[in-house]
This record gives C-alpha cells, structure tokens and sequence, in this order.
C-alpha cells in the first residue's frame, strides 16, 4: 500500500493514464514502447538525438517495425511527439531510460550513454516523478550509478522519487512475441518504487513480474543472454568437433530435440550478433572481477563464439581447395549482412567479421541483403548487390539465413556453396558444404 501522498497521486495518474510520459532514446526498445504507451492513451514524449528519427516519428514512420499507420495514428491524435528538447523531462511524471550499453574495445562496459542521461534526469528531477532504467547492464548500475545522482539533490527514494530497473526483453523480428504480451521484469530501489513501476507497466503489459530488488532485474536480463551464448557456444564447438567425425550435427540435434524433458535445442552458425548476446556477458564478467570472481563459462563461450567467423573462412578455404582455387582473388558472395534472419540490423553481425577477414586475405568480396541496401565494414562502404549470376562467384556464403532466399536456387546455380545456418538443406551435395 502507498503511503506518501505523491505515491498515491502518481498511482491514479498511472491508473487513469493520465500521466505524462517520457522516453529517453528511441531505438529499438523505445519506439515500440512509446508506440504502446501511446496506443492506450498515455501522451508520451520520446527524446532522441537524432534528427532523423525525430523527423521520421512526427512524419508517422515507424523505422523499427514498419507500423507505420499505427504510429501516424498517435502523431496525428497528439499522444506521441518526438523532440530533443531535455527540459520536457520536468513536465513528465515518468521518465524511461532506453539508451544504448555497448562495450568498449577493451570489452569492458561502456555505460557513458547512461551515465550522460542520468545527469540530464537528475538536473530536472521533481518531487513525485516515476524514474525506470531499460538498458541492460551489469547488478547494481541502478543502485550505485543513478540512486546517487537522484539522492544528490536531497530528495529520499521511496518518497520524494521512484527509481526501478527494467530489463528489455525485444526479440527483433520475432512474430509472435512483442512489447505487450512478453513478460515483464521490474525491480524497485524500495517497495514503493517497485510498485508504482509495476502498476506502470501493467497498463500495457500483461504479465509483470516483481523482482526484490534492482539488483535481481539487473542480473535477470543477464542470465537470460548468458544461458543462450553459452548454449549457443556449445553447440558451436560440437559443430566444428562433427564435422572432422563425419557427424551431422544438424541430425543429431533433431534427434536430440525429441526428448519431451531436460534438453532444449540451440543451432550452431558463423557467430553471434546483435545487441544483446554478444555483449551483455561481460557486463557481468566485468563486474565480477570487483569480487575477485572469475566468470569462466562466460570467457570461454564467448571466445568460441567470437572465433566462428574464422572457422566459416576455413570451411570456405576448404572448399575452395576441392577445385584448385585459392582464396586471394577468388569472388566471394557473402548472403546476409544483419545479424538475424529477417532483420535489418547488422549490429556486431558475423557477417561483417566474415567479410572483412575475406578483405584481408584477398578476396573479391561482394554482399547481398535486401534489408540493408549498404553497409561500411572497417572503414570501406560496400552497396548490396543483385542475386543475378550466381555461377560467376566463386563461392557463396549463406551467412544470414533470409526467408527470403530461394535456396534451392542458390544450391542448383552456384559453383560452392558455405551454408552456416543448413538454410539449404542440401547435405550430400559435393559442392555444398554445411556448417
């Protein structure tokens, strides 16, 4: 029960939705929050710095999962407007933190976007206001990074403000799971803040789960990545052991699958992308080290992973030998930019990785993905060309499983084929080489 007079009010503004919103970075996490927020009567502000997005939000265009007549709907009824302009926050009786958590080159958190924000919250922060951290990062980033911000200004947690972690849970391109019906996680700094954020969500959510505290949402959204990248490096590893024992791994994993009980199945492929599963681990891997606690699991999977991109060059040099021809100056047709099938995001994708160690060893390098028509690996632009003659490459890498490649036309017309994902299903075939 609530007990601080700006609790309660706060709670019937959420109740009765009409409490302002505001939502710090609209990328993917932020947009189709704001978007749902908006669908159910909130008036949200999404605060981003491009200009670009901004225009594209205001104009009606949905960048991330092309509802574009969903959003126009919001625009044009005023419950959503995107602008750059910090000072809205002191209007806004919520505030979401949806900013990116990459990692430097050191591999090492970068958590400078929120840190940057925290200070430009703080600096407008007001008695009664609603504060969720979204972006994945390491136990205790609530707690020790943006609770001493808020404190600084004398205001008591609980009472005078809420702070709560939220870890997001997007699956790009995934059909059948969105914002609305994945369940939610949510953690407050105290129990008022965890139920105030929860009656939040509940609006447009319908599954909200209460955690004990920030530190437990934090290190939520970590076990979840952790559990997929070691899995995945796993079966990565059993891959590359199948294939010098003539196993088909692709065969052994159906067979696996039939167990009703205590396997579930991961697929092997060229490594991982995206902004979760390739960083998210060693946000913990790092804050481990404060405790003097080596996370082995974590730093073994992801260096396995992190070397499948140089295993798929091998398989390709391989192949190249069975018909006298060496990688330098040989054509090489990579399938796939983004990371996911699907998808138009080629962050941390493989596929660059992939291309950019063929650049190195001399190959006459060309890419296709309708999803991203161009994309820039180490500094050199590369434009997506057609499929057209698919016998003039010298090899064609599957390295991005797109539904919409025709694969038995891939297979029937190219010279070698390297399928990492077995999109192609032609195991057998001499000139088709399965991961």
């Amino acid at each position: 029960m609530l007990s601080v007079e700006s609790g309660q009010n706060l709670s019937e503004k959420l109740r009765t939705r009409t409490a302002r919103i505001g939502i710090i970075g609209l990328g993917y996490v932020g947009l189709p929050l704001a978007l749902e927020f908006a669908r159910v009567g909130f008036s949200v502000y999404g605060i981003d710095g491009n200009r670009s997005k901004i225009s594209r939000v205001n104009e009606g265009i949905d960048y991330i999962n092309n509802q574009n007549a969903l959003v126009r709907e919001q625009v044009e009824a005023g419950r959503l407007v995107a602008g750059s302009d910090l000072d809205e926050l002191s209007n806004r009786d919520v505030i979401i933190i949806c900013v990116p958590t990459p990692l430097t080159r050191n591999r090492e958190p970068d958590i400078s976007y929120v840190t940057s924000v925290g200070r430009d919250v703080a600096a407008r922060l007001r008695k009664g206001q609603l504060v969720v951290l979204e972006s994945t990062t390491y136990p205790g980033t609530t707690d020790e990074v943006l609770l001493p911000m808020f404190t600084a200004r004398d205001l008591q947690a609980g009472k005078d403000f809420y702070l709560a972690f939220s870890p997001e849970r997007v699956d790009p391109g995934n059909k059948t799971f969105g914002t609305s019906n994945t369940p939610k996680i949510i953690g407050g700094v105290t129990p008022q803040c965890s139920e105030l954020t929860r009656e939040l969500y509940a609006q447009i959510i319908s599954e909200v789960h209460v955690a004990s505290s920030a530190r437990v949402a934090e290190m939520v959204k970590l076990l979840e990545n952790i559990f997929r990248c070691v899995n995945i490096a796993l079966v990565n590893e059993l891959a590359l052991l199948s294939r010098r024992m003539d196993v088909d791994i692709w065969e052994v994993i159906r067979l696996a699958s039939t167990k009703p009980y205590g396997y579930m199945p991961f697929y092997p492929g060229p490594g991982l992308g995206g902004h979760c599963i390739p960083i998210d681990p060693f946000y913990l891997t790092w804050k481990a080290r404060e405790y003097d606690f080596q996370t082995r699991f974590i730093e073994l999977a992801g260096e396995i992973n992190m070397q499948m991109p140089e295993r798929v060059i091998d398989m390709v040099i391989d192949a190249l030998g069975t018909v006298y021809r060496p990688l330098r100056g040989s054509k090489v047709l990579v399938l796939g930019a983004a990371y996911k099938r699907d998808v138009a995001d080629a962050r941390e994708s493989p596929s660059l990785k992939i291309i950019e160690l063929l650049e190195k060893r001399g190959a006459d390098v060309s890419y296709n993905d309708e999803f991203l028509p161009h994309i820039e690996v180490s500094g050199k632009s590369y434009t997506s060309t057609s499929l057209g003659e698919l016998g003039t490459y010298d090899c064609v890498i599957i390295a991005t499983d797109h539904s919409t490649y025709d694969f038995t036309r891939i297979v029937r017309e190219s010279r070698l084929v390297i399928d990492t994902h077995n999109a192609t299903g032609a195991r057998g075939e001499k000139h088709v080489f399965i991961l």
